[in-house]
C-alpha cells in the first residue's frame, strides 16, 4: 500500500495506489475517495494496495455500477470531455459504435477513438464498450482484454437479469 500526498493550493489529498488481478492482467488503480487518477494494465507485478471496492467487485466479475467513481483528470480540450461524458453513459453490458458516438457529437469516429486511446481511467471512463463497426477495436496495452471484460459483462448481465426476474 503506498500512500502520496498531493498538494493543489492548500489543499492536500491522500492517493492511494494498489493493484488488483483481471484474468492475467495486474490492474493498477491511483485514487482518493471515490475519485480515480489512473488505471492502468499491466503484465508486471505492481505495487500491492488496495483499490476501490467497486472496481474489485466489478474485476471479480459482479455487476456493479462503476458511475460512481469519478474521474480525476480534465480530459484535454472540450471534444474529449464530450467524448468521455457520452461513453460514461453505455449501460453494463451494452457497447457503442465510434461511429455512434462520433455522429451523437458531430465529429468523426477517429477522433473518438483518439479520445478511448488517451483514456487515463479505463473502467471508469468505459472506453472498452466502444467498439468498431467490424469487431471490438482496438484496447492498450492488449485488445484481448477488452474483449474480455465485454464477454463478462454480457454474462454477467445475463445471470443478474435472471436473477432479478425470479
Amino acid at each position: 500500500m503506498q500512500y502520496r500526498i498531493l498538494y493543489r493550493g492548500d489543499e492536500t489529498m491522500e492517493l492511494i495506489s494498489g493493484s488488483t488481478r483481471f484474468g492475467f492482467w495486474f490492474v493498477e488503480v491511483r485514487w482518493s475517495g471515490d475519485t480515480v487518477y489512473r488505471v492502468r494494465f499491466s503484465r508486471t507485478r505492481p505495487e500491492e494496495g488496495p483499490v476501490p471496492p467497486l472496481l474489485q467487485q466489478y474485476l471479480a466479475g459482479r455487476p456493479v455500477d462503476l458511475s460512481v467513481l469519478k474521474p480525476g483528470v480534465s480530459p484535454p480540450g472540450e471534444i474529449y470531455g464530450a467524448i468521455y461524458r457520452e461513453v460514461r453513459n453505455i449501460p453494463y453490458g451494452a457497447t457503442a459504435t465510434y461511429g455512434e458516438i462520433a455522429g451523437l457529437l458531430g465529429t468523426g469516429p477517429r477522433v473518438v477513438g483518439q479520445a478511448m486511446s488517451r483514456n487515463p481511467v479505463p473502467l471508469i471512463i468505459p472506453c472498452h464498450r466502444v467498439v468498431s463497426r467490424s469487431g471490438p477495436g482496438g484496447f492498450s496495452p492488449d485488445p484481448e482484454i477488452k474483449v474480455q471484460l465485454l464477454e463478462m459483462e454480457r454474462k454477467n448481465k445475463k445471470r443478474f437479469t435472471a436473477e432479478s426476474d425470479r
